[in-house]
């Protein structure tokens, strides 16, 4: 099959995604699934049609739709509501995405003959919780009233979107280390050395995106009724893109600093920051279209199949291990029922938005075993979406 234009294969992209996505909500089904399988069945039948510019570009897409989320998950994060969940979300960030990468490395390396680091990069990929999935259902439940006595949705909103910040930032330092340190005992030992900037890194992540943050909040105020809303969320995202770019060369964790420039947007401007957020929804429409249609299209099936049951067992091992965290990150709070601490383990599940952005990195850096990867990444949505969608819907109205 000849090559679509480009013009064509976007309208495709963006109207076939859409229509699987309200098919699978019909389903009451996550959207997301939709987007993935159009994207597979595409792959799978015409993947020939997709022009040569699409794969030029999509790198781009998928840290732009990265970028779309953790800064509305940092314009959704009060300073006020953070003190009220507090000891117990910074819990919640940190227990549970460790212990289920720590659980799924060794796995990934006895079970799929992955590299220890390869198999690190891996771990960390599919350690992160899903904003797409967990941000609309948490304030859906808070807008119902669910979950007010102990502010469980804000809770599981602020832990988990500092989850998926920590889980990048590994991630990152782990894609540094396999893409410098190789496997030889020389290249570990760097490799370790480039494991303990990690804090480091962190720190100057937060420091980044204050500055700038606080820069923009100073200049939005002053020039607060020139510029329309739109115009204010294209140069927040301009701004952030540059931010990305500049973290990345002073290897700091960029897009911890994104998630703190909302923040900080959300605490020095409010009204700016409620605008952006209202902007930057409509955005990630097309933005998570377009992320989840080119996941599914980058699957090689015959991979997937053989990655298969053997990839969900790995998959539920993880998830195994983040329960346990979980269970022990809210055994921590003595206000927090059973019922309620279960409920944090079911909406710590579904995985999606980024196994969609990162899973195809280490295929597309010809890192070994990249295949394998990005199919675990794909089963990974396939089975922890549904499945903690599912949960929720079970466990959240019954909170106090």
């Amino acid at each position: 099959m000849d090559a679509l234009s480009f013009s064509l294969f976007v309208a495709l992209v963006l109207a076939g995604g859409w229509a699987a996505s309200r098919l699978a909500q019909t389903a009451r089904l996550p959207g997301i699934l939709g987007m993935l399988v159009f994207g597979l069945l595409w792959g799978i039948f015409a993947l020939d049609a997709v022009p040569p510019l699409a794969w030029d570009i999509e790198p781009f897409i998928k840290g732009l739709a990265l970028i779309i989320i953790l800064l509305r998950a940092g314009l959704g994060l009060r300073r006020r509501v953070l003190a009220k969940v507090g000891r117990t979300a910074l819990l919640l960030a940190v227990i549970p995405c460790t212990l289920e990468a720590l659980a799924l490395m060794p796995l990934l390396h006895l079970i799929f003959g992955l590299d220890w680091l390869v198999a690190g990069l891996a771990a960390w990929m599919l350690a992160a919780v899903s904003p797409a999935v967990v941000v609309p259902t948490m304030l859906k439940l808070q807008a119902e009233g669910h979950g007010q006595k102990n502010h469980l949705p804000a809770m599981v909103l602020a832990g988990a979107s500092v989850d998926d910040v920590i889980a990048i930032t590994f991630f990152a330092a782990f894609l540094v280390m396999v893409s410098s340190a190789g496997t030889s005992p020389d290249g570990l030992n760097s490799a370790l050395g480039t494991l303990g900037l990690v804090p480091l890194s962190v720190l100057g992540g937060i420091l980044l995106g204050a500055a700038v943050g606080l820069a923009l909040a100073w200049w939005l105020q002053r020039h607060y009724e020139k510029i329309r809303a739109t115009d204010k969320a294209m140069l927040i995202v301009m701004v952030s893109i540059v931010v990305v770019a500049l973290g990345d060369w002073l290897s700091l964790a960029s897009l911890l600093a994104v998630m703190t420039i909302g923040i900080i947007l959300l605490e020095r401007a409010e009204p700016v920051a409620n605008e952006v957020a209202v902007k930057l929804a409509k955005f990630w429409i097309p933005a998570e279209i377009a992320l989840f249609v080119f996941i599914g299209l980058q699957v090689n099936p015959s991979v997937a199949l053989e990655t298969g049951l053997l990839g969900v067992l790995v998959i539920v091992g993880g998830l195994l291990a983040r329960t346990l965290g979980v269970l022990i990150a809210t055994g921590l709070d003595a206000r927090l029922s059973w019922l309620e601490r279960w409920f944090c383990a079911a909406a710590y599940v579904p995985k999606a938005t980024v196994q969609a952005a990162l899973g195809a990195v280490p295929l597309s850096l010809g890192i070994a075993g990249g295949e394998v990867i990005l199919s675990l990444a794909v089963i990974a949505i396939l089975f922890t979406a549904p499945l903690g969608l599912m949960l929720i819907r079970h466990l959240g109205p019954r909170l106090p």
